[in-house]
């Protein structure tokens, strides 16, 4: 099925701003290409809406469970989500397409401020588990601190030129920023539920990326789920503002007693 549009977290923000703020709209920007089996829990999600279908990211938290972001699915009729390929198109025996409408979201969502931007969408039956499709339930003990290393991942696009979403799944080193410092940019849209992460240059999400994980690596073969994203600067992926996302520390609780997964 070819994509007619891939979703834009801009819905430039339906909030009192000052003039001097800038706006959030939603980049893999300077990324490279993951290896098969690198990222066993990477989710590739087309929507279907009822006059579109968008795409987003997400990631597997279990036989069952996909995290992704809320805006993506809002408005959905059914999902298709993509597990065990890094490529969206092209022959790959690891490839497994699970429907499903069963959709969850954030009970707190604001489509407006995109506060707590989380959904979930639960399979009909329970997939098999293999070397490519993987789960990483590991949720993070504590909040993330400013300066914190970690890997922005996504299908989305590479630069502001080339619309549509990219063929392989592409992979970013990038670190958190304090809430203070994304104030700096974004205003007082950010809340407490929000992270933002910047690179060395302009690294980061794009449109395509929204609801594709932020993960850490703790060592030990242990990956963090540590957030989803959320948005971009409007002034385009390629500009140095930090890309958005949306903890998943501040939000476990609720994730847990929706999916069991402790």
């Amino acid at each position: 099925m070819k994509i007619s549009a891939v979703v834009s977290v801009g819905l430039l923000l339906a909030v009192s701003q000052p003039s001097t703020q800038k706006h959030i709209a939603p980049r893999i920007v300077g990324g490279s290409d993951a290896r098969a089996g690198q990222f066993p829990y990477a989710a590739a999600i087309y929507i279907t809406k009822p006059d579109s279908t968008t795409f987003c990211g997400g990631v597997l938290l279990s036989n069952l469970w996909v995290l992704t972001a809320a805006n993506c699915i809002q408005g959905a009729t059914m999902t298709r989500v993509q597990l065990g390929s890094t490529q969206l198109s092209g022959i790959d025996p690891n490839r497994l397409v699970v429907a499903s409408d069963n959709l969850v979201f954030h009970p707190l969502f604001d489509p407006e401020t995109l506060d707590y931007n989380l959904g979930l969408i639960m399979f009909r039956m329970a997939i098999i588990l293999d070397d490519y499709i993987k789960p990483t339930s590991f949720f993070p003990i504590t909040d993330l601190p400013g300066s914190a290393p970690v890997t922005a991942l996504g299908w989305g696009q590479i630069n502001d030129e080339v619309a549509g979403v990219h063929n392989d799944l592409q992979y970013v080193q990038v670190a958190t920023l304090t809430n203070e410092e994304c104030k700096l940019v974004y205003g007082s849209v950010i809340t407490d539920d929000m992270v933002c992460v910047s690179g060395n240059y302009n690294e980061g999400i794009c449109r395509g990326d929204n609801g594709s994980p932020l993960i850490q690596n703790v060592g030990g073969g242990h990956t963090l789920i540590v957030a989803i994203a959320s948005f971009v600067s409007t002034n385009g992926c390629e500009s140095t503002d930090p890309s958005g996302y949306t903890r998943v520390f501040p939000n476990k609780e609720w994730i847990s007693n929706v999916t069991g997964i402790r």
